[in-house]
């Protein structure tokens, strides 16, 4: 891969993963602390819900989940303008700052209220660290590599969410639903504001860099656009940013539904909260180390083909879950349905960063984790009613459906995006 100097601005800045392997490592380690954050919740918050604080319908008990996608969705927007104005560094450390608080609250909270407060801050957390995180390896590596460096992002997320899921199921069913696992995510926390304060570099001048010697992947897309006209481009009017934000949000819909009905489902049928959490720890598990493959593989044979499967993947697995019974089945379907998110997660990310310009590409990363991350709080509150008027099979059907769905918009809507794939074209 071609390294350029940065002479002209006067800066010795070199764009690539080789040339900025430490921060980069450095940053994959901070994004593992902040999936552990959220992966603190993943076993004992659903269940906590119903045998601490007496909630019994679906839809109360995924609040927390929508007050976290909420928020989260609205935080990402905002931190991707923050760190084009001010600098990633500074939102980073700020994310941190606000997650402090998030496990400690979690071992005192008196009522369910409490808990729905603490993923509000959860998500200002995950919005603003997440994000950024996200943004400073796109700026680090350049436009060759960039699948692979989002894979390494999202596998070292959520890795830490499967292992954490699967630390806290353990020290559940050990030592009660709290105080014990939410110790975990105060060590995360602490952790990784000293980490983000004390060695983490700023990477914006790198993104300055490359809108140097930027090539479009869309030739209307050009540097000058106001932060209203960049979310009407990525929302809806440039082709491929469009497919990208309708598929992360379905993705995170049926995330959604993984992470508030999967472990009441599970426990309705008689499985002990040690296996709950393990086949809690199953998804995400092959989702991050899946993705130490797949963003590297959308480099080789381009996004488009790894978007549209992984969303018809994630549907036959959500719909077996709901077709079969007992612990292999549903750790067999679990496997299946991350390997179909890593096959998206990435890829979207690195599709995104391929058609924005550098010069607003913080800010569409950040439209884009918007619309990702409302489908938390969609997934949440269309389960919850399906389920309460239903049943819990049935809101895991609705679910297939619509990612499906989104597997077809991608096949009709989204053109190739990566610079080097023989399919990439330069149509909208």
């Amino acid at each position: 891969m071609s390294v350029v100097s940065d002479r002209a601005a006067g800066r010795g800045v070199r764009l690539g993963l080789k040339e900025n392997l430490a921060q980069f490592s450095l940053l994959v380690g901070v994004n593992a602390l902040v999936g552990g954050m959220i992966g603190q919740e993943r076993t004992v918050l659903p269940l906590l819900a119903e045998e601490e604080f007496g909630l019994t319908a679906f839809t109360a008990t995924l609040t927390f989940i929508a007050a976290f996608g909420i928020v989260k969705a609205a935080t990402n927007f905002f931190a991707g303008t923050l760190s084009d104005r001010y600098g990633r560094k500074p939102v980073l450390v700020a994310g941190w700052i606000v997650g402090i608080p998030v496990p400690l609250l979690l071992i005192w909270a008196p009522s369910w209220g409490w808990v729905i407060f603490v993923n509000v801050l959860l998500g200002i957390n995950q919005g603003l660290t997440w994000s950024t995180t996200v943004i400073m390896k796109i700026d680090l590596v350049g436009p060759q590599r960039r699948g692979f460096a989002m894979g390494l992002n999202e596998a070292a997320g959520y890795g830490a969410v499967a292992a954490t899921a699967l630390a806290t199921g353990y020290i559940a069913e050990k030592w009660g639903l709290r105080p014990e696992p939410f110790f975990l995510g105060l060590a995360y926390a602490g952790l990784g504001l000293s980490l983000s304060v004390l060695f983490v570099k700023e990477t914006r001048h790198h993104a300055r860099l490359e809108a140097a010697t930027h090539t479009p992947t869309n030739n209307d897309l050009h540097d000058k656009l106001s932060t209203g006209e960049i979310f009407k481009i990525t929302s809806f009017r440039e082709k491929s940013l469009s497919a990208c934000s309708q598929a992360g949000l379905v993705n995170n819909l049926n995330d959604g539904l993984a992470w508030g009905l999967f472990p009441i489902f599970f426990a309705t049928a008689g499985l002990s909260i040690g296996r709950i959490g393990i086949l809690a720890a199953i998804y995400p598990a092959v989702w991050g180390l899946g993705q130490l493959y797949t963003g590297g593989l959308s480099d080789r044979v381009g996004r488009k083909p790894l978007i549209a499967g992984g969303m018809f993947t994630q549907a036959v697995a959500i719909a077996w879950m709901a077709a079969v019974s007992g612990f292999w089945p549903w750790a067999a379907g679990a496997a299946v349905l991350g390997a179909g998110t890593a096959m998206v997660y990435p890829t979207l990310l690195a599709a995104i960063g391929d058609v924005a310009h550098p010069s607003w590409r913080a800010r569409s990363v950040g439209i884009y984790r918007l619309w990702r991350d409302a489908g938390f709080a969609v997934g949440a509150l269309l389960a919850g009613v399906i389920a309460d008027l239903v049943s819990i099979e049935a809101a895991i059907y609705a679910v297939a459906g619509l990612t499906a769905a989104s597997g077809l918009v991608v096949m009709a809507r989204m053109y190739e995006t990566h610079p080097e794939s023989e399919r990439a074209t330069l149509e909208t």
